[in-house]
């Protein structure tokens, strides 16, 4: 007689699938231990710090004004009314360097030099009463400037003052023949002091917005000449030394 095998009881069978079961466990996580582990990218590089420091050469357009009224007395013949306007256009070409103390804020030092035509500097043409008065002093057609800068910088905006050095000149009055005396010089010198802000709007390309008062020495007073063939009076006009300016600039920085 053949003996039948026995079926497994329950007691034996979960015993052997807890075992199976375990065993995949560990082998998985065996195999898991061997897989090579996903490192996270490293966070891409911060961009440098903005900085001022660099030559640049640019260019500017403003106005240009005179204070003071339009009327002064001459010592001899009285009243002076001076005749057109006391202010009119200026610009010109900027050439400069810029040396940053600390990158992204930070303190600024700079020099910078520029040479501007003038549409304002008239010779002080007028009337006595209702004769002419013929200004004899030269015009000032030109002027330029020798100045340091010291700023502060917010990234790209820069606060900054400066004053320095300034120098100036013009053409002969149409006049000068009729004055017997000594005629004042066509070149002046002087200083220049002011503030300006400036802004970076990429790399390389700064805008600015600055304010100057330019002093070009006074021009010695001389004699006032009438001249009753003509009839019209000849002088040196009122001995004014200097002229504000306001102007906008654009800077390429290399």
């Amino acid at each position: 007689m053949t003996r039948r095998p026995m079926p497994p009881t329950q007691s034996g069978l979960f015993p052997g699938l807890f075992s199976g079961f375990l065993g995949c466990l560990l082998a998985g996580s065996a195999c898991a231990a061997d897989l090579p582990r996903r490192a996270a990218p490293p966070p891409p590089p911060l961009p440098p710090a903005f900085t001022w420091t660099g030559f640049y050469v640019g260019a500017n357009a403003g106005y240009g004004f005179r204070g003071g009224s339009s009327r002064y007395s001459d010592a001899t013949y009285g009243t002076v009314t001076e005749s057109g306007g006391k202010g009119g256009f200026v610009g010109g070409g900027q050439i400069g360097y810029n040396y940053q103390i600390t990158p992204g804020s930070g303190w600024v030092l700079g020099a910078e030099a520029d040479l501007q035509a003038t549409g304002f500097g008239r010779r002080g043409d007028g009337t006595v009463g209702a004769t002419p008065y013929y200004g004899v002093a030269p015009s000032l057609d030109w002027y330029g400037t020798l100045r340091g800068r010291v700023g502060y910088a917010f990234d790209r905006w820069l606060v900054y003052g400066t004053g320095g050095f300034a120098y100036g000149g013009g053409s002969r009055s149409p006049y000068a023949s009729a004055y017997p005396y000594t005629l004042p010089d066509t070149t002046r010198l002087g200083y220049a002091a002011g503030a300006g802000i400036e802004y970076a709007l990429t790399d390389h390309v700064s805008v600015k917005v600055e304010g100057l008062y330019v002093d070009l020495g006074k021009q010695g007073t001389g004699t006032t000449v009438y001249d009753a063939t003509v009839p019209a009076y000849y002088g040196t006009g009122r001995s004014e030394s200097g002229f504000g300016v306001v102007r906008g600039g654009l800077n390429y920085r290399f």
